[in-house]
């Protein structure tokens, strides 16, 4: 055990999130993503696992240590429901609170074609597959910088 780190984050969550560069995704992901074969495909190669917990709460460990990406507009987004790309399921709106409190104001998500996250998926650093059951769990967050302290 750590002080002040979540216990979901296990040593090669850490290692990764420790490992991102400034521009770096992140996919956070539910149980139904094609996870195993995605994470294949990305920086790191392999699968990370934050096991029987879901999409808000593995968020939450997350972003309890993972700046996000000041430089862009949207550094966090969701996958679209197919054919309703407007509508906000409840696990999204769930993440999308632990995000705002996690940054500590309003903090939109933007939205993702299913096929186009697959895609950008492919191309991120690492893939973290939750507990997550409900539909549409599937997020991506940048990674940002921790500016130096101002004396």
């Amino acid at each position: 055990m750590l002080k002040s780190i979540d216990p979901l984050l296990n040593a090669d969550v850490l290692y990764a999130l420790r490992s991102m560069g400034h521009g770096d995704d992140l996919v956070l992901c539910d149980t139904n993503f094609p996870a195993d074969a995605v994470a294949r495909q990305t920086v790191l190669g392999r699968l990370l696992r934050i096991d029987n917990v879901t999409a808000s709460h593995a968020a939450r460990a997350i972003l309890s240590v993972l700046p996000l990406d000041s430089f862009v507009d949207k550094p966090a987004s969701r996958m679209e429901i197919v054919g309703q790309p407007n509508e906000i399921p409840p696990v999204q709106s769930e993440v999308q609170a632990t995000l705002d409190a996690a940054q500590g104001r309003s903090f939109p998500m933007a939205s993702v074609e299913r096929f186009a996250f697959y895609e950008l998926a492919k191309r991120s650093y690492c893939v973290i597959q939750t507990g997550e059951r409900r539909f549409y769990g599937c997020f991506i967050f940048k990674k940002g910088v921790i500016p130096p302290d101002v004396a």
